[in-house]
């Protein structure tokens, strides 16, 4: 689209209607043009006053009013000085300073001004051009107000002189297009065009001139522009008239036309002028010289002999500054008058590869959120080159392995966009390092780096440090302390990097894992609710959830698993002799005629705890007689260190001290009354005669007894490390550890598989006790009463129960006769 905006200039008269026909035609002639060019394109007039409407810019970009301020349209900044503005409130583009076209183009023929348009939210970029119209604001000024010429009277008519062609600052119809003189009778004016719409007055001399009759002639020479109002420019025309020197200096051509590369050092010659002049002697001897008006910028770069007429480089040539300079070059004899003759050469600069490509930003980056799409905007790159043809084209290149590309959007334009995925926990920022390289040879480049910052999002869950976790508590410990301490990272920022945890809600013998222990959401500490005891509770896990505080928020899961260690908080239970049943003494019968080693009782006990807070030991603590009795360290037998003499004492008294292996150790205590008499009867005898050596025997089977704790001790611990690994290994799939279903099921009716068995073939020989503890391991035992027992059995008691067993010492205490007693344990694993 093109608009043409005219400024308020205006002439008297019907110049002013003229002058609206003709900024009208303009109009009509511009907008086809621009509509075939596809670009928005506007003409207006030089010198419009500042804040003069050009058009609604907007309304062409197709904004509404309000989004000109939302989208903050407006004249992106660009080197140079800037000439318009956007007027936020109606979308209308204004003039914002002066415009000068002839300060701006100078004689060029088109006058453009490129400005770039942005929108942002999103980005966009327009491209605008303004063209800027001529007006008729100069008048036509001769480089001096006086020409002089010096003509010799013998000069034939037709003669021509060159005169000083009057400047024009302005472009076209509004420049110089004629000159006349004021009338005289030897002198005629003659209008020569020259290359570039260039007119150079030239006076003829109409017939010979007569000194004597007249030595000095004044002319008026008028200079006219085409504009409308029609402007000039005046010069007065000094002739003086001299006698013989009669001829000057001629050139080979009018014009020369030479070019010279901008880098060409200096002393470079560029051309070499002729000039002859056909008198002889003085008046042919030539000099040349710069015409009179030569501008500093000239004289400054070039340099001509006098002598030879050579011009010579003196100066740094500039293609980007001066492309073109038209040199007058005046060739005068010697003679008197001094004849002289004129030239101009026409020197073009040739552009060479002097300068580097220069990057900048139309509108700074933004940071972009990770999850950015692919060609996502990032920002608005322009490019500028001040060389010519291919040295001003310019390649712009990205570093490989970017996430970014490049895209082309006009002549010298780019969008950086994305090319691929973004990763902030992987870089979180980026220099990107822009290459711009010309065409020329050698080509130049520049670079420009451009920061780009990556926003987070929460696309990262919490870690954990572990998968699981093990932990070892001891049992009894204070409620409220401090369990274990678990840690999740997240690879996010900000929000969603804070973690907060949480206990994810189960079971622990059918009662919420919440009333056992509870969590600091801030630091992942997991504190206990209450104490805890071995013997009711040997392992839990802990379901633990660490959540971020994005949106939406990620979490992920881990297990603690919580090993009771069991403590020596138990003191050793004594089941037999039962005192339940028989007060706090036992009383047993032992004949008088008992040998050495005779078996009188069998001590019994019992500890809730396991390990070696388990491992009991009997010893006498206080005896009547300390000669006549011991007790088996292992299995509590009490028997007789030695035969039973006329002079012990009928009623005996022993007090057993039983012990655990705990730290610090507990201990029990239970009183045997032993009553010796006489003729009691020993069923045992004979089979006792036949059985040899009786306390080696006793000894092997102590040395057994040690062989045997400490293979189960053994056994045990190669057990427990079995089972936590598999714990460790079964939870990463199941997030189950150690029990099984139908352990949990047994333990919630412990004492559902509690069986007592007697056998009643004949005299009652054993009798077996089976039940199920707190942690569904069902207890076997089995009290032998053969008359070998003395010699064969040991015990290995571990109940789940104290009083329960007891409780069925007590009953089997109240059916049997007092005997001698053994007992066995043995531990059965109940399969799944």
């Amino acid at each position: 689209m093109s608009v043409s905006a005219n400024g308020p200039r205006m002439t008297k008269g019907g110049g002013f209607i003229v002058w609206r026909w003709k900024a009208l035609w303009w109009h009509h002639f511009f907008l086809l043009w621009t509509s075939i060019d596809g670009q928005t394109r506007y003409s207006i007039l030089e010198e419009l006053s500042p804040g003069s409407v050009i058009a609604n810019i907007a309304k062409d970009l197709g904004l509404g009013v309000s989004e000109v301020a939302e989208r903050k349209l407006r004249v992106a900044a660009d080197a140079g000085e800037q000439y318009f503005s956007v007027d936020v409130g109606k979308g209308e583009l204004l003039v914002k300073d002066r415009i000068d076209r002839e300060a701006l183009c100078g004689q060029s023929s088109s006058c453009v001004l490129p400005l770039q348009v942005v929108v942002d939210k999103p980005l966009q970029m327009h491209r605008v051009q303004v063209e800027i119209q001529d007006i008729n604001d100069n008048s036509p000024v001769f480089p001096s107000k006086d020409i002089i010429l010096n003509i010799s009277e013998s000069t034939a008519a037709g003669a021509r002189f060159s005169l000083e062609a009057a400047q024009d600052l302005d472009f076209g119809v509004n420049s110089v297009r004629s000159y006349s003189l004021s009338k005289d009778d030897f002198f005629t004016l003659k209008v020569k065009d020259l290359s570039g719409g260039r007119k150079v007055p030239e006076l003829i001399l109409s017939k010979s001139l007569d000194r004597e009759k007249k030595a000095r002639h004044q002319l008026q020479l008028t200079a006219l522009d085409g504009g409308n109002p029609v402007k000039s420019g005046t010069a007065r025309i000094i002739i003086n008239v001299f006698d013989i020197n009669d001829n000057f200096p001629v050139f080979d051509n009018h014009m020369y036309k030479v070019s010279i590369s901008e880098n060409s050092a200096k002393g470079s010659s560029i051309v070499t002028l002729a000039a002859k002049d056909i008198d002889e002697g003085m008046n042919g001897e030539v000099e040349y010289l710069f015409g009179t008006h030569t501008p500093e910028s000239v004289s400054s770069v070039f340099n001509i002999d006098p002598k030879t007429g050579e011009i010579i480089l003196v100066g740094k040539l500039d293609f980007e500054t001066n492309a073109v300079y038209e040199v007058d070059i005046t060739a005068k004899d010697k003679g008197t008058p001094r004849m002289e003759g004129h030239c101009t050469v026409h020197i073009e600069v040739l552009d060479v590869n002097d300068n580097a490509p220069d990057i900048f930003l139309t509108s700074p980056p933004n940071p972009v959120p990770e999850n950015s799409p692919k060609g996502t905007v990032v920002a608005l790159i322009n490019v500028r080159d001040l060389d010519s043809g291919e040295n001003g084209k310019v390649m712009l290149q990205l570093p490989k392995g970017l996430p970014f590309d490049l895209k082309h959007s006009f002549s010298d334009s780019y969008t950086l966009v994305t090319s691929g995925g973004l990763d902030r926990e992987k870089a979180a920022h980026y220099d990107i390092e822009i290459t711009g390289t010309d065409l020329g040879i050698p080509a130049l480049s520049s670079k420009k780096i451009i920061s780009v910052i990556v926003t987070d999002v929460n696309d990262n869950p919490p870690v954990f440090s572990q998968s699981s976790y093990n932990v070892y508590l001891k049992e009894n410990g204070v409620a409220g302390s401090i369990l274990f301490s678990v840690s999740a990272s997240d690879l996010d920022s900000g929000e969603n990097a804070k973690i907060s945890y949480s206990i994810l809600d189960s079971k622990v013998q059918e009662v919420s894992v919440s009333s056992y222990v509870y969590i600091n959401s801030d630091n992942g500490s997991i504190y206990s609710m209450h104490s805890f005891d071995y013997e009711k509770l040997k392992v839990f896990e802990i379901q633990v959830q660490a959540k971020d505080q994005g949106s939406p928020s990620l979490s992920s899961n881990t297990t603690v698993h919580v090993f009771i260690l069991d403590q020596n908080d138990n003191a050793p239970s004594v089941i037999y002799p039962s005192s339940a049943a028989l007060g706090s003494l036992s009383h047993q019968r032992m004949p008088r005629s008992a040998k050495a080693g005779h078996l009188v009782t069998k001590v019994t006990a019992v500890d809730a705890d396991s390990g070696h807070n388990a491992w009991i030991s009997y010893k006498v603590a206080e005896a009547t007689d300390a000669s006549l009795f011991t007790v088996n360290q292992y299995t509590g037998e009490v028997r007789t260190k030695r035969s039973v003499s006329e002079h012990d004492d009928s009623s005996q008294r022993l007090l057993i001290e039983i012990r655990d292996d705990g730290e610090p150790v507990q201990s029990a205590t239970v009183t045997v009354s032993i009553l010796l008499e006489d003729g009691l009867h020993e069923p045992i005898l004979d089979l006792r005669h036949k059985v040899s050596e009786p306390s080696k025997k006793s000894d092997r089977l102590a040395l057994y007894l040690i062989l045997s704790l400490a293979s189960v001790s053994v056994l045990s611990l190669v057990t427990f490390l079995i089972l936590a690994v598999k714990c460790m290994r079964s939870s990463r799939s199941s997030g189950a550890c150690c029990m099984r279903r139908s352990d949990c099921e047994d333990y919630k009716n412990p004492n559902r598989n509690l069986q007592i068995q007697l056998n009643t073939d004949g005299p009652i020989k054993y009798v077996e006790v089976l039940g199920g503890d707190m942690m569904s391991q069902s207890q076997s035992f089995r009290s032998c009463m053969s008359p070998m027992s003395e010699y064969s059995d040991f015990t290995l008691i571990k109940p789940s129960s104290t009083t329960d067993f007891k409780e069925v010492i007590s009953v089997l205490d109240a059916s049997l006769p007092d005997s001698t007693w053994t007992f066995e344990s043995q531990q059965v694993s109940r399969n799944n």
